[in-house]
């Protein structure tokens, strides 16, 4: 696609954040896929959440368990063979909770180095001891 070209109709080129780390790359497969050949949205889901515990982990150093998600609207649907890069930033640290602004974008299989955002949430994680309980996070 020439730098004056518009996108192909459905499909918003988009750049990868700045600013935010590069956290998850995952392809998924067809074994993700619902009943219209697309990824399941709950897959797409899991795989935020997984991408979003990365940078909390760095910072808690011991157990975390998500307790809210702001939010998910999916901008496009994620295909088979897409390669989906997870970029992440912590927005907020609290007592016992960190925030996580998550953004997803697909490279589809056949438009390698296009990106297209699929879609983005705020996703918080608290500290937990042993028991399950909210702890202080240590700084």
């Amino acid at each position: 696609m020439s730098a004056n070209a518009s996108p192909p109709q459905g499909h918003t080129a988009a750049a990868p954040p700045t600013g935010k780390e590069l956290v998850l790359k995952v392809i998924p497969m067809p074994a993700d896929t619902n009943g219209n050949g697309d990824i399941f949205g709950g897959w797409v889901m899991a795989q935020v959440d997984l991408a979003g515990s990365v940078l909390p982990a760095r910072v808690i150093r011991g157990r975390m368990a998500t307790v809210a998600v702001k939010e998910f609207i999916f901008k496009q649907p994620v295909r088979v063979g897409d390669i989906l890069s997870f970029y992440s930033s912590i927005v907020r640290i609290g007592n016992t909770s960190i925030t996580v602004d998550v953004e997803v974008f697909a490279e589809r299989f056949r438009a390698q180095g296009e990106f297209v955002k699929v879609t983005d949430a705020l996703v918080t994680y608290v500290a937990i001891d042993e028991n399950g309980k909210p702890q202080a996070i240590k700084r």
